[in-house]
């Protein structure tokens, strides 16, 4: 009896230390702000060795793995709201994010609770303290997250997890599954040089990494020579097949700013008529269609998607912060802008949307991005910009010294002092039938969107006063 007596009393202890050691929402916040200053450290060591500590919970999933430079969010969702319409538990990855860090897990679009968050992160900083009191470097704050996203979708029995590269694919901390069903690659161009290269054939190679034995590869249309790579690559790593989405094949198209629709014919040979996306911006017919030919691939694996729920959950799919509408009369937009590329495709947008529309701009940019390509892609379409500093002080470039970038392409600039300032700005110079566009980094679009909600309490759905007309 003693020694059962005994046995209790340890698991009791246990228990006491365990529960001693669950962080509430606002630690786990605090404890990861505080482990943020390690950066980013490419590599897989540091999350195999937390995840095995943690059981290994990835080797428990299926994943559809998405890379590339634009269109992952969008694509994401795209394919996270079909499988939801079709029946199924679809965990997601994403990151960066808008309003909320929880908006990183997310199961059939929901955000994971601030308390089970808590409990997950709870798990996994007793693994990286341990890890650390062992002589292995504390985990960064992205392996940290991709652990817990891992430990929570299996917890959650997901039948399927999409995953968002955070950098580059090959020594992404995500890299880590094994049981990839489909490596997808939105459009791959240039951007994060430092990290993955100075070519595009480099880039194409590093983010190709994703790509599993087994798996099937499915691509968007891309530049030749990522093309070249990628059809490579899955060659070498004896992938089931590799297919690429064809603009060929795209048929009759309606663009429009608040509903499009189009017709695609798949590789498969399946064809889907008259769909429609409630997403604006020409790009996102391409991410659609994209979607499209990984639910052929998932078919084949065996999962259940008549063309009804696919046709629901395409249109059914919201992605925040890429081209959207916040308010109306005058229309204002934000848009996650934050390299060429994207710029490129912001700048088709507007083109196309609003030729002949006055138009203001708020442009806020990370000072290690290629602020002046972003300039100078974007900047023939405003009447102004109005310039604001990020709210990530180690990487923001000043309202200032933006401004003065700025003023090499265009002559219309003020500085706002702050994101208020700005709106304030931008409604005293926009009219009714004019148009307000937000871009060039999605860390200050949350902030804007609360903003905005706001003044649509004070003012109205315009977000304009009324004093101001």
């Amino acid at each position: 009896m003693p020694h059962i007596e005994e046995n209790i009393q340890k698991k009791d202890h246990k228990e006491i230390e365990y529960h001693m050691k669950q962080m509430t929402y606002k630690e786990t916040r605090e404890y990861l702000e505080e482990k943020s200053g390690r950066g980013s450290v490419l590599g897989l060591d540091g999350i195999k060795e937390l995840c095995k500590r943690l059981g290994n919970p990835q080797d428990h999933l299926k994943f559809i793995h998405v890379a590339g430079t634009n269109g992952k969010g969008s694509t994401i969702a795209y394919l996270s709201s079909i499988l939801k319409s079709a029946g199924y538990q679809v965990g997601t990855y994403i990151s960066p994010v808008i309003l909320n860090e929880r908006e990183k897990f997310q199961i059939n679009g929901k955000l994971i609770l601030a308390r089970e968050y808590a409990d997950v992160m709870s798990r996994v900083r007793e693994a990286a303290d341990q890890m650390e009191k062992e002589g292995y470097p504390y985990p960064t704050v992205f392996e940290l997250e991709t652990a817990t996203g891992f430990c929570y979708f299996q917890d959650k029995n997901c039948d399927v997890v999409i995953l968002e590269t955070g950098m580059g694919g090959d020594m992404d901390a995500t890299n880590l599954v094994k049981t990839t069903m489909v490596s997808v690659f939105v459009s791959i161009s240039m951007d994060h040089m430092a990290f993955l290269g100075n070519t595009l054939s480099e880039i194409a190679e590093k983010k190709a990494g994703i790509i599993k034995p087994g798996a099937d590869v499915v691509s968007t249309w891309q530049p030749e020579e990522v093309q070249q790579v990628l059809n490579r690559e899955a060659g070498n790593k004896k992938a089931e097949k590799i297919l690429f989405a064809s603009r060929d094949r795209l048929g009759k198209v309606k663009y429009g700013l608040e509903k499009q629709r189009f017709d695609y014919g798949c590789a498969s040979g399946n064809v889907y008529r008259r769909m429609e996306i409630a997403l604006a911006g020409t790009v996102q017919i391409d991410n659609a269609a994209l979607a499209l030919e990984v639910v052929e691939c998932l078919k084949e694996r065996g999962f259940y998607l008549p063309e009804d729920k696919v046709r629901k959950g395409l249109f059914q799919t919201k992605w925040p912060g890429r081209l959207e509408i916040i308010a109306k009369k005058p229309y204002f937009l934000v848009d996650g802008a934050h390299n060429e590329d994207a710029a490129k495709r912001l700048a088709q947008a507007i083109h196309f949307y609003f030729t002949n529309k006055k138009i203001v701009y708020i442009m806020g940019i990370l000072k290690d991005k290629e602020y002046e390509k972003i300039i100078a892609e974007t900047s023939a379409y405003a009447e102004q910009i109005i310039t604001i500093a990020t709210p990530d002080r180690k990487r923001t470039l000043s309202s200032h010294e933006l401004a003065l970038a700025v003023k090499e392409y265009h002559p219309n600039v003020t500085e706002a002092s702050s994101l208020e300032e700005a709106v304030e700005i931008a409604y005293l110079l926009a009219g009714k039938e004019d148009v307000i566009i937000a871009f060039g980094s999605l860390s200050y679009l949350g902030a804007l969107k609360k903003i905005m909600a706001d003044r649509s309490g004070q003012h109205g759905k315009s977000g304009k006063s009324k004093r101001s007309h």
